[in-house]
C-alpha cells in the first residue's frame, strides 16, 4: 500500500498535468499501485480540489458499457464500473440542448454521450433497483468530454481511477422530471432506448442503453453497491447528480466539429454542441 506522502505526490501530479495540459506517465509497474491505493489518490485530489474553492457535486460513472470494456479491455483490464467526484467547475447545463464548448486545455479528449440522474432523497445502502429509482428526481441527457493525460489512451484500471476516471467536462441538457410512472419502468426504458453520435451531419456511432450494465437504472446501483462497501467512501446522497456511463464508443473531437446526437425509444432530446 501507498504511503500518504506517496500518494500526495501521485496527486500532485495528476493536478498539474491536467492544469498544465500536459501528458504524464502512468504508474509505474514498480510502484505496485493497487484499486484502493487509486481511490486514495482520487480523495487527495478531491481535499485539494475542495480546498481550492471547488463544490462538490455529485459522481461520475466510468467503464458500466460493456462493449467498451471488450473493445478497450487489453488496456483497461477491468472487472467492474469505477467512479470520481463531479465539481462544479466542470458540469454545465444547456437548457437549451445546444451550444459552444472550448476544447482549450482538453488532453486528447474524446466524447460520450451518457444518462445524467440527480438525486432528489438518499437512498439505503442496500436499496433495490426500485427503490433507488423511486429516489430520483430527474435524469437528462448529457455529453461527456473525456479526457487523458497518458501517452496514447494507454492506462490501466488504477491510473483511470487516479486521474479522474477521465472527466474533462460534462455539458447537460434540459432535465426532465420523472414521475412515479417512468421511475417505475426506467431501467426497462432506458435499456431499449439507443443514442446515434454524428460528427458534422455524419453518422459516426450509435448505441444501447442496455450496454451500459443493463442500463444507465443499473450503473447506479452498482455504483451504490460499490460505495457501501469501499473505505472512505459515502454512499448516494440527496442532491447528487451522476453521470452514468457513456452509451457509445469514444470518439476523438478536434475544434471546429459540430456533433449531434438523438434518441430513439425514450423521450429524450438530444444535444448539438460545436467546440472550438
Amino acid at each position: 500500500m501507498l504511503s500518504l506522502t506517496q500518494a500526495n505526490h501521485y496527486a500532485e501530479q495528476l493536478l498539474a498535468a491536467r492544469s498544465n495540459a500536459q501528458l504524464c506517465a502512468p504508474f509505474p509497474d514498480s510502484a505496485q499501485v493497487s484499486m484502493e491505493d487509486a481511490y486514495v489518490i482520487a480523495r487527495q485530489i478531491q481535499e485539494k480540489r475542495l480546498l481550492g474553492g471547488e463544490k462538490l457535486i455529485g459522481r461520475k460513472i466510468a467503464f458500466a458499457n460493456h462493449t467498451l470494456l471488450k473493445k478497450y479491455g487489453r488496456l483497461v483490464p477491468t472487472q467492474g464500473l469505477i467512479w470520481t467526484p463531479l465539481f462544479d467547475s466542470t458540469v454545465r447545463f444547456m437548457p437549451q440542448n445546444f451550444g459552444t464548448q472550448s476544447l482549450n486545455g482538453a488532453i486528447q479528449p474524446r466524447l460520450a454521450p451518457e444518462i445524467i440522474f440527480k438525486i432528489g432523497t438518499t437512498p439505503a445502502p442496500d436499496a433495490t433497483l426500485d427503490e433507488l429509482s423511486d429516489c430520483l428526481e430527474w435524469m437528462a441527457h448529457g455529453l461527456e468530454i473525456m479526457v487523458c493525460p497518458f501517452p496514447d489512451w494507454k492506462f490501466d484500471t488504477a491510473d483511470a481511477v487516479a486521474a479522474f476516471a477521465m472527466h474533462g467536462a460534462l455539458l447537460i441538457g434540459e432535465p426532465h422530471q420523472l414521475s412515479s410512472t417512468a421511475r417505475h419502468h426506467l431501467g426497462s426504458i432506458l435499456a431499449n432506448t439507443s443514442v446515434s453520435l454524428s460528427c458534422d451531419s455524419t453518422l459516426l456511432s450509435a448505441g444501447y442503453g442496455s450496454d451500459v450494465t443493463e442500463s444507465p437504472l443499473h450503473a447506479l446501483w452498482h455504483l451504490q453497491q460499490l460505495l457501501k462497501d469501499q473505505s472512505g467512501a459515502t454512499t448516494l446522497q440527496a442532491g447528487e447528480i451522476i453521470s452514468t456511463g457513456t452509451w457509445t464508443d469514444l470518439p476523438f473531437i478536434h475544434p471546429g466539429q459540430t456533433w449531434t446526437t438523438a434518441f430513439s425509444g425514450a423521450s429524450l432530446a438530444g444535444l448539438s454542441v460545436g467546440f472550438t
